[in-house]
């Protein structure tokens, strides 16, 4: 307290020597060299492959014949809009910094490839509604975009609506660097939106 009553700290060459004057100076306005100290270094998650399902319902698939039921084993359908949760998967990749949409890939038919665009993935989220009768019938649905942050990553994000028994709804292959903060804003955001549970 200063020798008026008040909280407020009293600057020292009212009552005191230089080196006081030098520690508040430093306790009022840090240096640079201080404040650099005090940055958190960013951390970074390299070749990524993450497996999530969503948290809906499912039913069984009947195979359509024996020798089916052999290749394919047990098969399972998700109840969710494969259209709605394309959607949601560009947003999420827009606000984890995401520029470009290298492919779109719904059961093994491309309906937009353009890795040479660097900044079209927001377009692609305006434009998306064309593509969304074929979107919505399907079953698999794949989608590679490319982050150019600090460090450039690939990520390919495959969307299985109806998939093998012990397979999983999402399927996230990320190449290459991203933040760490980047990676949680991704996945907070589709937690979010859609709802994910760990296999």
């Amino acid at each position: 307290m200063s020798r008026y009553g008040s909280n407020f700290r009293e600057p020292p060459w009212v009552i005191g020597s230089p080196k006081e004057v030098m520690d508040w100076m430093e306790s009022s306005h840090p240096s640079k060299k201080k404040k650099e100290t005090h940055k958190s270094e960013k951390k970074f998650l390299k070749n990524l492959h993450i497996k999530f399902d969503f948290d809906v319902k499912t039913r069984q698939i009947k195979p359509v014949n024996f020798i089916s039921k052999i290749i394919h084993g047990k098969m399972i359908e998700e109840d969710f809009d494969l259209f709605a949760t394309a959607e949601f998967i560009l947003r999420g990749l827009a606000k984890a910094k995401f520029r470009n949409t290298a492919k779109i890939v719904i059961d093994g038919k491309t309906l937009y490839e353009h890795p040479e665009k660097k900044s079209d993935l927001r377009k692609t989220i305006e434009d998306i509604i064309e593509f969304s009768s074929e979107i919505s019938m399907g079953k698999n649905l794949e989608i590679t975009a490319i982050l150019a942050d600090v460090e450039k990553a690939i990520a390919t994000i495959k969307i299985n609506k109806v998939h093998k028994e012990k397979e999983h709804s999402i399927d996230i292959k990320i190449n290459g660097k991203i933040r760490e903060e980047i990676y949680h804003i991704f996945l907070n955001y589709l937690n979010e939106k859609i709802g994910l549970k760990e296999p």
